[in-house]
């Protein structure tokens, strides 16, 4: 098992470098012939997320699971009892670098700072990528990432399951069906509470056995590691640098079945009226406002969309659209001990319709509202779709993808737009998508774009 890495930093930007001077036309001498009967994937995180994508992909018989770059081996139990001979690496640079020909797709289930860098290094090399969820930690590599995916004969896929299940397919089709006639606004919430308003403890730790820190830290800035779970598994969501808050975890989700039922583009204005992050942190309570261009299926020239967090709900009168929502079974896509959902949900969106309000709870089935209104509506039945099977269908060329970046990678901007307006409260940003600029807040701009740490330089996303 390889712990230390052996990669000279300069190979690897040599190999990104040629690969992606050559664009678009490398793709066909990169990447490996598309295989008849296997898959060969790599997995760039081995616990958490990484093991369920792992586990899900793995369910599809023509799937093997070659290599995997974990920074901390004493995460890697699970993946090692499941794929005995798999190969380790702790720097997925070398991962790439070493396996380059024994590979045709990856997944990307890493803290979120760490999505674009890895993704780019793949699509430079030609393979197929399934990235999680938030697509990117910045607004510019959605961009970026969604631009070098196009046009080059692979396959992508963000990491929004749910947006594959029969709950989400069912609410997108309702809306679009105009059954509650066209949407004058949509409110989305999540009850979790990925922020911290408390200043990070004045200390550095020992680093554990077994884990590289560095690594961990890849683009982002050094600095003393902090145990008991400050950084890593999974408290990195709280910290501006590594996570993008409750928003970012949860927007791409919930937001995505408005963006399908709606056929939004990009916003035209976001607003913020909730508490602003910390220094270092996220916060909670978010209330944030976006203005879309009117579609088709919305009323009015533009439409409405609310995010809330945290505690932060819709107003009462939208609540009570559905109030008569009753709690609804969750589903056959839906985790088996899933209870029925609560109401109101703890996650969800209403859709407001000149003829109705649609309730979505993440994760249930869409209720039609007022409920004695549509008490005859005999809802359709859809086929049960797997979105980790999709994607890997979709690699040996059969089928595609429904969240590919070109769609997913839009989507994570307007999300992450959200995560800039939160640093400027009770101010209405206005957004000139198409040069990725805000036209009326200077101070924000620094925000769509990050500098990566020396060392840790991606062609396409750094420089």
């Amino acid at each position: 098992m390889k712990t230390q890495s052996t990669l000279s930093r300069r190979s690897f930007i040599r190999r990104l470098g040629l690969a992606g001077a050559s664009a678009p036309f490398f793709t066909r001498h990169l990447l490996s012939a598309p295989p008849s009967k296997i898959l060969r994937h790599a997995s760039f995180g081995s616990n958490g997320m990484a093991f369920a994508d792992i586990n899900m992909l793995l369910a599809c018989d023509w799937v093997k699971l070659v290599a995997v770059a974990e920074v901390d081996l004493k995460r890697l139990e699970k993946v090692k009892e499941k794929v005995p001979d798999v190969r380790v690496y702790q720097d997925w640079r070398e991962l790439l670098d070493k396996e380059a020909n024994n590979i045709d797709s990856v997944n990307v289930s890493t803290p979120d700072h760490m999505h674009a860098p890895i993704a780019m290094s793949a699509l430079h090399l030609g393979k197929h990528v399934y990235c999680q969820k938030p697509l990117t930690h910045d607004l510019y590599e959605a961009r970026q990432l969604a631009n070098a995916a196009r046009g080059k004969g692979v396959v992508t896929q963000m990491g929004i399951q749910i947006h594959s299940n029969i709950e989400y397919r069912l609410a997108v089709q309702f809306v679009q069906d105009g059954l509650i006639g066209k949407i004058k606004e949509v409110h989305s919430w999540s009850g979790k509470k990925w922020g911290d308003a408390s200043p990070p403890p004045d200390k550095a730790d020992p680093v554990p056995e077994g884990f590289d820190w560095d690594k961990w830290l890849g683009v982002c800035a050094a600095r003393p590691f902090i145990g008991g779970g400050y950084y890593h598994p999974g408290q990195w969501r709280k910290r501006l640098d590594f996570g993008t808050g409750t928003f970012g975890d949860m927007g791409c989700h919930i937001y995505d079945p408005v963006f399908s039922a709606l056929a939004l583009t990009a916003p035209i204005t976001v607003r913020s009226d909730g508490p602003p992050p910390t220094r270092w942190d996220w916060n909670t309570n978010a209330r944030i406002q976006y203005v879309f261009p009117g579609t088709k299926f919305t009323e009015g020239d533009t439409v409405s969309v609310m995010w809330y967090d945290g505690d932060e709900r819709p107003p009462n009168e939208v609540m009570a659209l559905v109030a008569d929502a009753k709690p609804t079974d969750p589903g056959p896509n839906a985790k088996t001990k899933r209870k029925k959902t609560e109401f109101p949900p703890n996650q969800g969106s209403i859709f407001v319709g000149t003829k109705g309000a649609l309730l979505l709870p993440h994760i249930g089935r869409p209720v039609l509202c007022p409920v004695a209104q549509f008490k005859d509506f005999q809802q359709p039945k859809l086929p049960v779709i797997s979105h980790w099977e999709q994607f890997a269908e979709a690699c040996v060329g059969r089928g595609q993808a429904s969240a590919g970046f070109d769609y997913s990678g839009p989507l994570t901007e307007a999300v992450l737009l959200g995560s800039v307006a939160v640093r400027f409260p009770k101010t209405t940003l206005q957004w000139d998508a198409a040069n990725l600029r805000f036209t009326n807040c200077a101070d924000a701009q620094p925000f769509i774009r990050r500098q990566y740490r020396k060392g840790w330089e991606v062609p396409g996303l750094s420089g």
